[in-house]
């Protein structure tokens, strides 16, 4: 990728962030990780090409077109915050996924679409993807490690919570994430 297709893709990427809360492509990590898809699995519930998805998540492309996907993103990230608090099974996701695929109709992401059913208050699943998300958005993992190895010597904890959070597995985060609560 030259300088300019560099540019373009952050450009892309922060008018995603102003559009949607955060780069497109941390956002439909979490959907696939969340709900247990693949990308043609992803695509296909909200109604885009693969290729579409795949530019949306690259930053090749910086905007939904149509108000129908974006709300049926919308719905999928209420759906994984259910699932994340156990409030809907998995087998209640695949039929839910389901209705969502088939739904029409236009609406904005809202930052509430981002919490659980549960007061408001986000999982500790859905904070530990958040982190993940906006590490991963910054650096690449091994970029990660290897920052957190620089660190190592003389910030052993700040180095532990980037390789935890910025390459590690979503499991251990959350396992990590409740250890350190008071």
């Amino acid at each position: 990728m030259d300088a300019a297709q560099q540019e373009a893709t952050a450009r892309a990427r922060e008018l995603q962030r102003s559009w949607y809360g955060e780069p497109l492509g941390a956002l439909f990590r979490r959907l696939i990780d969340d709900l247990g898809l693949n990308q043609a699995r992803l695509a296909a519930v909200l109604g885009l090409s693969a290729p579409m998805l795949s530019q949306l998540m690259s930053g090749q492309r910086a905007k939904i077109g149509n108000p129908a996907v974006v709300q049926r993103v919308q719905a999928l990230q209420e759906l994984a915050g259910q699932v994340a608090d156990g409030s809907v099974s998995a087998g209640e996701a695949t039929d839910r996924m389901e209705e969502i695929k088939k739904s029409q109709g236009g609406s904005v992401l809202t930052a509430t679409s981002q919490t659980s059913n549960t007061g408001g208050a986000p999982t500790v699943r859905r904070v530990v993807r958040e982190i993940q998300s906006l590490l991963r958005s910054v650096a690449a993992a091994g970029d990660i490690i290897d920052a957190a190895d620089s660190l190592a010597p003389t910030h052993p904890e700040l180095a532990e919570f980037l390789k935890v959070y910025g390459a590690g597995r979503t499991a251990d985060a959350v396992a990590h994430y409740e250890g350190h609560q008071s």
